[in-house]
């Protein structure tokens, strides 16, 4: 693959790094431009390490979501640290993913176009060292990929168990083994296991919400103990996203005859708000740092405007920041990107209020905590919707020093 150079098109990008390799940049952060998400270098190896070894401890493996970061540098990184693969979302992603060498691929979902099906199956025909699974959740699905692929086509299939008021997957058991039955008689199809997605279920961890997701973790489990001897071989039993991996360990982790898989994505940079309330694995949550991890995006944005008592403008918006699990917060200020940071005064109480397309609304009380020209560091949330906003981000190391630029493909 041909080295990712700087241009013109890369936001917050300055003409002087036009032309650079991605990959070996070594400026200043204050050399870029705002609006700017940053990721940091230390902080994401720091996530690495911490999931690998809670994954490990608790007899998992991890084949993260990497449908959160669309990088195949940030996937290469996570196979290093010990996962067994890259899950995805959709067709196109495992095409991308299989294209960027990830040996094993699991597209967390249905694919059910046909196109896609046969360009799959027509990679691993050619590349049988590597491994595609997707999911079905009715007998409708496995048939229409049934006429979609050529006889012989190794696409694995599992079953994908889903609840009531959740999202997709069968509700009933009976019905997913009928369905495990059918991959497991099909000449094109490979039945490999069950799968399920415990995070809609629950948005907090209070406790209606962690007995929602512990009841469905055990009929997850459950069926898995069911399904397994149909597979040959091991079976998967894979879950997780990253709000509730504890309850997903405690219920799938150790089932004879299978696999336990873990798809948790955002772990690699976390976040300071949504993941930062409800992962097992937050610092604020008792933990030692070096079990806990560690928010590693941030935005930068500059105030521009200060039209009113209380009110200041900032230059990032929806288009540069996620907005859909918590609007961004107001970390600290510098009087230029890359500065010394002061943090903002707790009885300012500042805050981002709202989000247009290009501004974000910055509120406190009393002194004003900004300057026009100021830059604002913001804390995150959802790791899911800042990535596909920037076609390269920076890499920053302890130091305030660019030493690469990812590049995500969405």
């Amino acid at each position: 693959m041909s080295a990712r150079t700087v241009t013109v098109h890369d936001k917050s990008f300055p003409p002087s790094l036009h032309g650079r390799d991605a990959t070996d940049l070594d400026v200043p952060l204050g050399e870029l431009s705002t609006p700017l998400l940053v990721l940091d270098g230390p902080a994401m190896a720091h996530n690495l390490q911490v999931m690998a070894d809670w994954s490990a401890a608790r007899g998992l493996e991890l084949m993260p979501h990497g449908k959160t970061t669309m990088a195949p540098v940030l996937w290469r990184r996570q196979l290093e640290a010990g996962a067994v693969g890259i899950t995805v979302a959709t067709g196109w992603q495992a095409e991308v993913a299989l294209r960027a060498g990830v040996p094993t691929v699991q597209i967390a979902n249905m694919c059910l176009d046909p196109a896609l099906l046969r360009t799959l199956a027509a990679h691993l025909a050619e590349h049988p060292a590597q491994e595609l699974v997707c999911w079905a959740d009715s007998l409708a699905a496995v048939r229409l990929m049934e006429a979609a692929l050529p006889a012989g086509a190794r696409i694995g299939v599992l079953v994908e168990l889903g609840a009531a008021a959740g999202r997709t997957g069968v509700r009933d058991e009976q019905l997913a083994l009928e369905i495990a039955r059918a991959i497991a008689d099909s000449d094109r199809l490979v039945l490999r296991g069950v799968s399920g997605y415990e995070g809609a279920l629950g948005h907090d961890r209070s406790e209606a919400a962690l007995e929602a997701v512990r009841t469905y973790c055990a009929r997850l489990a459950a069926l898995g103990r069911e399904v397994a001897p149909l597979v040959d071989g091991p079976a998967w039993v894979t879950a997780g996203g990253s709000a509730y991996p504890d309850l997903v360990a405690a219920a799938i982790a150790g089932i004879e005859g299978t696999r336990a898989i873990l798809r948790s994505g955002a772990y690699i940079v976390h976040d300071s708000v949504f993941y930062r309330g409800i992962s097992p694995l937050d610092r604020d949550r008792g933990l030692a740092e070096r079990e806990a991890l560690l928010p590693a995006m941030r935005a930068h944005a500059r105030v521009l405007s200060q039209p009113e008592p209380g009110l200041a403008l900032l230059d990032a918006g929806k288009r540069d920041v996620p907005y859909d699990e918590g609007l961004p917060v107001p970390l600290a200020v510098a009087a230029e990107l890359g500065g010394q940071e002061r943090p903002f005064p707790a009885e300012a109480r500042a805050e981002i209020t709202a989000l247009n397309d290009q501004h974000a609304f910055l509120h406190w009380e009393g002194e004003a905590p900004v300057a026009i020209g100021d830059v604002v560091t913001l804390g995150l949330s959802h790791p899911c919707t800042a990535f596909d906003k920037w076609r390269l981000i920076p890499v920053v190391d302890a130091d305030g020093i660019v030493r690469e630029a990812v590049e995500t493909l969405f």
